[in-house]
């Protein structure tokens, strides 16, 4: 823990220190300005180191398959927003909170509402195995902090532990998130990739189970320069939900070599068959050094609240703050309010076990057209996101078809995805997006389709998948 706590105590002192050494201004080599300034007083604006990714990188898959560039007539199974709204019983307090009380239209704390924060202790506590051992809760003074959504509780979570100038490297477990390399990188870290290998028959239904961490290889891509791990349980876009026993070799990788865990748990209430999310936070010895992130949106279907959460030990969530605080100073109270509402009566609406129900039967409308199609596919146990393999679809080449020049140069998954949004109607999201440049090829056998929507959505979407049956090459 020596250099997690080295860090904190940097942090708490200079936090947030900008690193734009290369935001500076070159004078202009022509005699005068358009609007006639002379040359030696002219001067150009260059953007910091942080960006130039951001602007040299190719459009990603939420600008190439988002509503605005697919076809009108098109179902999106694409983007991971759902079709319905949040629940009425929050919907209905919320707007008699907005109507009759003045504090929700005000700053709010920068640690967060304090009825959030105590609706967020008294939720989850009983969820940390560690916690309901001592016989105590989390406090929600000390261990918890509401963010401007998950992801930017990770930005904060890493803003807090890289040191800007050593290249500090933050271990991804692939496909990742896209948004967690920018995130490392915007904080002067860089990414470490480490596949999670797919060992079932290619030809037949597999589950998370089948996708597995090779702990020796999560092993040697440990460096002295390495600072941290980003774990994603339940996990986009496999639908794995790691059990106790990974968890624990994971950790204790960890533990051996001072990491701190960050773990991306944002569908922790989107388990399936009976399967237990195990939060490694809670297992033993973790706890010092881990940060679990939570989200509203994933929880209540509302992911234009931009309400997250991160919990943790005291000194870590003390961190955190420092660093959310000067990212947002604080998230929205309305929004915060409505989280809270959700939180405190969720048992008496017996909101999240419906919400599974409901999910189930969402996972159960859209596979059995999968089924119906003969193609395989790994069986979610979490989240809302299904992977289909699409090795015997037969798609036109980039020389066979009119793909555009975004499309044309990526992975084979790209032009399954474009084909089948303009020629079937279905959007989809090709995840070799969630791979690094060497390991894409393992994910371009795949394509990941969203069952956040309505059945009936589904249902039309399952009817178009049918006309795939003639481009299916046989098993």
């Amino acid at each position: 823990m020596h250099t997690i706590r080295t860090c904190i105590a940097r942090s708490s002192r200079s936090f947030l220190r900008l690193t734009n050494t290369n935001t500076h201004f070159h004078r202009s080599m022509s005699s005068s300005t358009p609007n006639g300034v002379p040359a030696e007083k002219a001067r150009k604006l260059v953007t910091s180191s942080r960006i130039a990714g951001e602007l040299s990188r190719a459009a990603d898959v939420w600008s190439l398959f988002g509503p605005a560039a697919m076809p009108k007539d098109s179902i999106s199974l694409g983007q991971g927003f759902m079709s319905w709204q949040p629940p009425a019983y929050i919907r209905k307090a919320l707007e008699e909170a907005v109507e009759t009380r003045v504090d929700v239209h005000h700053y709010s704390h920068a640690k967060g509402r304090p009825r959030l924060r105590a609706a967020i202790a008294q939720h989850y506590s009983r969820e940390f195995p560690n916690l309901v051992e001592e016989g105590r809760e989390l406090d929600p003074e000390t261990e918890v902090v509401v963010t401007a959504g998950a992801n930017e509780g990770i930005y904060a979570a890493l803003a807090a532990f890289l040191e800007p100038g050593e290249q500090q490297e933050v271990i991804l477990f692939e496909p990742a998130f896209d948004q967690y390399s920018s995130s490392i990188t915007f904080n002067g870290g860089k990414e470490v990739f480490v596949p999670i290998r797919f060992h079932g028959d290619p030809d037949k239904i597999s589950t998370g189970n089948d996708w597995k961490i090779d702990i020796e290889e999560f092993k040697t891509a440990i460096t002295p320069k390495t600072r941290a791990i980003i774990l994603n349980t339940p996990h986009n876009p496999i639908g794995k939900v790691f059990t106790k026993e990974e968890l624990l070799e994971i950790g204790k990788v960890a533990e051996e070599h001072d990491l701190l865990i960050i773990a991306d748990e944002v569908y922790d209430c989107l388990t399936f068959d009976g399967v237990d999310h195990v939060r490694i936070a809670g297992l033993p010895g973790f706890w010092e050094r881990t940060l679990t992130v939570g989200s509203a949106g994933k929880s209540f279907a509302a992911t234009g609240w931009r309400v997250g959460w991160v919990l943790g030990h005291a000194p870590l969530i003390r961190a955190v703050l420092a660093a959310s605080t000067r990212v947002v100073f604080c998230v929205n109270s309305p929004t915060q309010e409505a989280a809270a509402i959700g939180l405190e009566l969720a048992a008496q609406e017996k909101f999240f076990e419906t919400q599974r129900k409901e999910y189930e039967r969402r996972r159960a409308a859209l596979l059995k057209h999968i089924d119906a199609l003969g193609l395989p596919y790994t069986l979610p146990q979490g989240s809302y996101f299904v992977l289909i393999d699409i090795s015997r679809l037969k798609i036109p080449g980039p020389d066979e078809y009119d793909y555009p020049e975004s499309i044309k140069s990526r992975p084979r998954d790209f032009h399954a995805a474009w084909w089948l949004a303009h020629e079937i109607g279905i959007v989809a999201i090709p995840p070799s997006e969630f791979y690094s440049e060497p390991h894409a090829k393992l994910g371009e056998r795949f394509l990941r389709l969203a069952f956040c929507k309505e059945v009936d959505v589904l249902e039309a979407a399952g009817e178009r998948l049918q006309k795939l049956k003639p481009y299916i090459a046989p098993a």
